[in-house]
Order: C-alpha cells, then sequence, then structure tokens
C-alpha cells in the first residue's frame, strides 16, 4: 500500500518569523493584511502549514476510501509570482462576486493574486466569508 500520508502538516513554526522573512515589502504588507481578513473571518489565529502556507480554522474531512485529514479551512501563500489563496470549499460557488473581484487567477480551490492591489478587499472578505460559512 502507498503511503498516503500528507507531507504538508501544521507545524509549531512562527508565522510572524516567516512573513518577515519575505524579501518583497508588498508583499509583506498584502500578506498582514490577508492575516487579518482571514482571521476575522475564521475567529481563528494564523497557523503554519509546511514551510510556506499561513492557514486558519481546522478542517476534518474523509475521503469515500476512508481516509481522513485535518486541513485548514482557508489559508494562502506567498509564492514568487502571485499570492494563492486556498480554501478547502473552493471558490467555483461565488460565481456573482468572482467578477467583481478584480485581477486574479481562479484554481480548483485557489485564487492566484499578484497583490492586494489588484483586487477588491471588501469582495475578498467576502468570498472567503462565504467559503468559510460553506464548510459549516
Amino acid at each position: 500500500m502507498a503511503n498516503t500520508e500528507l507531507k504538508t502538516k501544521r507545524t509549531n513554526e512562527s508565522v510572524s518569523a516567516f512573513i518577515q522573512s519575505i524579501q518583497d515589502p508588498i508583499k509583506v504588507a498584502d500578506c498582514l493584511l490577508l492575516i487579518e481578513i482571514m482571521s476575522k473571518v475564521t475567529q481563528s489565529e494564523a497557523v503554519m502549514w509546511g514551510t510556506s502556507i499561513v492557514g486558519f480554522g481546522n478542517f476534518h474531512y474523509k475521503y469515500e476510501s476512508g481516509r481522513e485529514n485535518d486541513w485548514f479551512r482557508i489559508g494562502f501563500s506567498p509564492r514568487k509570482q502571485n499570492i494563492t489563496v486556498y480554501s478547502m470549499a473552493g471558490f467555483l460557488d461565488d460565481v456573482n462576486l468572482l467578477p467583481h473581484l478584480g485581477k486574479f487567477k481562479l484554481g480548483k480551490g485557489c485564487l492566484y493574486i499578484k497583490c492586494i492591489e489588484d483586487v477588491d478587499v471588501t469582495i475578498l472578505t467576502d468570498i472567503l466569508k462565504h467559503a468559510v460559512d460553506s464548510m459549516d
């Protein structure tokens, strides 16, 4: 049987130290704003997942195969090209809000945002709130 254990796990690493290690001051400011928004939306503190993902809230899920995992509800990762915003619920249910968000690319459970300045923060907050609420 193949090892199906997730490589990305919750850690005790410092979110603050991770953010301070980012070289781009604009990306640092964007990350700090995302921490503020996601903390408020989830009523949870930021936690490092692996070496480069900041996650918020807890979500336990079970596959049809019976395998179970814990993951964060929403989170983000500052990548070289963009900031990836993650949602365990995905973003495809937000078809009415997405056209008003601004400049972004969409993946199955990810929004790719070059910088926060490119999007409407109020719409982003609403999308994240919807994602979290849809998991309850």
